[in-house]
């Protein structure tokens, strides 16, 4: 019983958190400078990461599929596949996780930093809101930042798709064959639901890694367990909520 009374009290602390961050998105004019930081933290720093991972992610696909399909003479389908596995699920998931092992946990460090030595009580002493000041502007960075992140990787990874099915002999798909069927597969749906996906992960992870952060408490050693359970539990709940939206998605024919 206690575990069950937990899980729903967390649930409902997260979604409270959310909504105090969302009412006062009202203030993020006058804040909009520590959002356009974190939006540079979130998505400009994290642009060389991300190229590489798609990029090799693209070219493993290509590698493992190419061939397979090629033995059926059907090698020209390549590009679609490739294309709707990244704008579908490997982008907006890797992504996510790419996020949220890299800047979440420095979310969840910072603000569980500030908990631990008195920072959060001496905001509230000042008067200042600590969601106002700390959550709310990365939440609005994560949902402006992420979406956009996977737009990158989702070009980056069909280019590495490419260039391994031009280049491999067992493949021998050129770059228009493969990008005339890409772009006669991939719709403008697709795109749209994988961005509704980052949008929601960048939500999950924002939340998550601020909530931990706010009620870490003890010492230096209750920090690293605060990071490590704050990336953990955002991986989980994003895998969880990506199948539950893929369901959702496919129930109503846009899957």
């Amino acid at each position: 019983m206690n575990a069950v009374y937990l899980f729903f009290q967390t649930t409902g602390e997260l979604i409270a958190l959310f909504l105090e961050s969302m009412y006062w998105s009202k203030a993020a004019v006058r804040n909009r400078d520590k959002v356009f930081a974190h939006m540079v933290e979130i998505g400009n720093k994290t642009l060389p990461v991300a190229a590489l991972i798609s990029l090799f992610i693209g070219g493993v696909i290509a590698l493992q599929s190419g061939p397979q399909l090629a033995q059926y003479g059907i090698q020209e389908n390549l590009g679609g596949i490739i294309g709707l596995s990244l704008v579908k699920e490997l982008g907006p998931v890797m992504g996510s996780i790419l996020i949220a092992g890299r800047v979440g946990s420095a979310m969840t460090a910072e603000i569980g930093s500030m908990s631990v030595y008195d920072e959060i009580d001496a905001l509230r002493t000042m008067d200042i809101n600590p969601v106002r000041y700390l959550v709310m502007p990365r939440l609005l960075a994560a949902i402006i930042a992420l979406p956009l992140l996977v737009i990158y990787m989702d070009v980056i990874g069909w280019l590495g798709g490419a260039i391994v099915a031009s280049t491999n002999p067992s493949i021998n798909v050129s770059f228009q064959i493969y990008y005339n069927n890409l772009s006669s597969l991939v719709e403008f749906k697709d795109v749209i639901n994988g961005l509704v996906k980052s949008l929601v992960f960048g939500i999950i992870i924002t939340t998550v890694c601020c909530y931990i952060g706010l009620r870490t408490r003890g010492g230096p050693r209750e920090i690293g367990t605060a990071v490590t359970r704050a990336v953990v539990l955002s991986f989980v709940l994003i895998l969880v909520s990506d199948y539950l939206m893929t369901s959702a998605l496919l129930s109503l024919g846009l899957g």
